[in-house]
């Protein structure tokens, strides 16, 4: 293949440079894989092209989708094409509660135009200033909000998709007279909705049992998703698939109105002993946002304030100097506490949201902790930025490593917590000494992320990567829990899908692959067709 061949097949640029071959072979994963070329479609059109060149060729060529590089598992990489949507980066349009944007339209710009109109998409992750709509999708990318709003899929309303054929394709959710008509098409499209249907029908009990028992999940193909009592929605596998069915070029979203008044309860856990009757008491009063940091992210953020005090928004330079003073003298007196627990509570009247808040901190008048409600965004900014913020901070004073991800977004029930925290430090207690990290998330739907920084140009170093995941995806399956709420599989993870789901599920995972990409254009190596040996191979150094 040439890249002389594919300049003049699309009417968008092609680059095989070196340094854009470089850019590209990276995500915000541990790994690198060199690509061949750099496509930038300037329209769907182009992205049919380049389909039916794959498909035509004799070369085993593949095709992978790209936005901003902000994926952690390894799914924005490969070695044959990849597809960059920046030029597919208009918003159609935004009308009534609703929204039709392309793949390439950046979150942040987005939510500007929508919060225009008095509206919102609230299903986003935490790199929302740096990440794309299509991202968003490929991904099931979840993050803060989802505790009160939900996963992504409920969202998506509609998807144009070109499908492994060469053809776009508009996938809505369709009632089951529109099912049959699509079933009867003798064409590719109709094929897909037939083997679908038929595979879901045929394996009802195991596809319902397999689905995770946890509040949100990214792995795996979501087809326990795509059929309910009244709809079939092909939507819901192609989310969380990550360009490995499909390459997505509209997606039509559900917007709504946000609630514009916040109190923040903030509970501070001096052990984790009262941590299930806390989550619980907490969560009968529905905050709508419900996060975490430990005792390390804290001692972080108080060493360095200094560096936090640029990004303070609500609080001149003295007075957020000031706001860190109980946290300094917390750590000269009692120590810092085991878990600082942030319960952000809404409504549209400050007063309701603040009696949600009282109520709440109310019914924790017997629990083992102290709290304190903070009813205006300047004092309780400081909370939000250390829980946002530490990560940069531990990257940027660490004496060595880089961000590796690869036990970064592990989900159990909150019920499982007490218990499961305490086990899971045991098992990251032996390699403290090789890596630090700290601990912060969604703990109102028991979701952590956990990123180390470690030496990967140590080999030794390296040989833990396996090591540790393996032990604790175990103990996350004994929890019944996900190895991904909201980061999908990639490289990293996608070798442990049998692991969670046994080989019947994955299986079941194949078929659909199988369905939908029967030459494996679309992203190899991912989900269902990866591999341990391959990935650690794409390890970076």
């Amino acid at each position: 293949m040439k890249t002389a061949d594919i300049k003049k097949l699309i009417r968008g640029e092609v680059s095989d440079l070196p340094e854009t071959i470089k850019k590209y072979s990276r995500d915000a994963s541990i790994f690198e894989i060199m690509p061949s070329m750099v496509a930038y479609p300037e329209d769907p059109e182009d992205i049919v092209k380049l389909v039916n060149f794959a498909n035509e060729s004799k070369e085993k060529l593949s095709l992978t989708i790209r936005a901003e590089g902000t994926d952690m598992s390894g799914g924005a990489i490969n070695d044959s094409i990849i597809i960059d949507t920046k030029h597919l980066n208009k918003i159609v349009k935004i009308e009534n509660d609703s929204a039709t944007v392309q793949p390439g339209v950046m979150y942040k710009d987005f939510d500007i135009e929508t919060l225009k109109q008095d509206l919102f998409m609230p299903i986003y992750p935490a790199s929302r200033d740096l990440c794309s709509i299509g991202g968003m999708v490929a991904n099931n990318a979840g993050g803060e909000l989802d505790l009160a709003y939900g996963e992504l899929g409920a969202y998506v309303l509609e998807l144009k998709v070109i499908l492994s054929d060469g053809k776009e394709y508009l996938i809505k959710p369709l009632n089951q007279a529109e099912l049959d008509k699509k079933i009867a098409q003798r064409d590719f499209e109709g094929n897909i909705y037939k083997e679908v249907y038929n595979l879901i029908s045929k394996n009802q009990a195991l596809i319902k049992n397999s689905k995770p028992k946890v509040s949100k999940n990214s792995t795996g193909y979501l087809i326990w998703d795509v059929r309910n009592e009244t709809t079939f929605d092909l939507n819901q596998v192609l989310i969380g698939s990550q360009g490995t069915l499909g390459i997505i070029t509209e997606i039509k979203l559900r917007l709504v109105k946000p609630k514009k008044e916040h109190v923040l309860l903030v509970i501070n856990l001096q052990s984790l002993e009262p941590l299930n009757q806390v989550i619980n008491k907490v969560l009968e009063f529905k905050p709508e946002i419900f996060e975490c940091y430990d005792r390390e992210t804290l001692e972080l953020a108080t060493r360095y304030s200094s560096e936090l005090l640029r990004d303070f928004k609500y609080s001149n330079g003295l007075m957020a100097a000031i706001r860190f003073i109980p946290e300094k003298w917390q750590k000269l007196t009692n120590g810092f506490p085991e878990l600082v627990m942030l319960a952000n509570f809404t409504g549209h009247s400050k007063e309701e949201a603040l009696t949600l808040a009282k109520n709440a901190q109310k019914s924790l008048k017997d629990s083992q902790l102290t709290s304190t409600i903070y009813a205006d965004k300047a004092s309780a900014e400081k909370f939000w930025l250390i829980r946002h913020k530490s990560f940069g901070l531990l990257r940027s004073h660490a004496e060595t490593g880089q961000a590796c991800p690869f036990i970064d977004d592990i989900i159990v029930k909150p019920e499982y917590l007490s218990q499961f925290l305490p086990k899971l430090d045991q098992i990251i207690k032996p390699y403290k000494n090789k890596m630090v990290y700290t601990l912060a998330g969604h703990i109102g739907d028991g979701n952590f992320h956990i990123i180390p920084l470690m030496n990967l140009t140590d080999p030794e170093i390296r040989k833990i990567i396996p090591e540790l995941m393996e032990q604790v995806f175990d103990l996350v399956f004994k929890f019944h829990g996900s190895m991904s709420a909201e980061h999908n599989d990639g490289l990293i993870r996608g070798p442990f899908l049998e692991k969670m789901y046994g080989k019947e599920m994955l299986q079941i995972f194949k078929e659909v692959k199988t369905i939908f990409d029967p030459k494996n254009i679309f992203n190899p190596h991912k989900k269902t067709n990866s591999s341990m040996d391959y990935s650690l191979s794409h390890m970076i150094t």
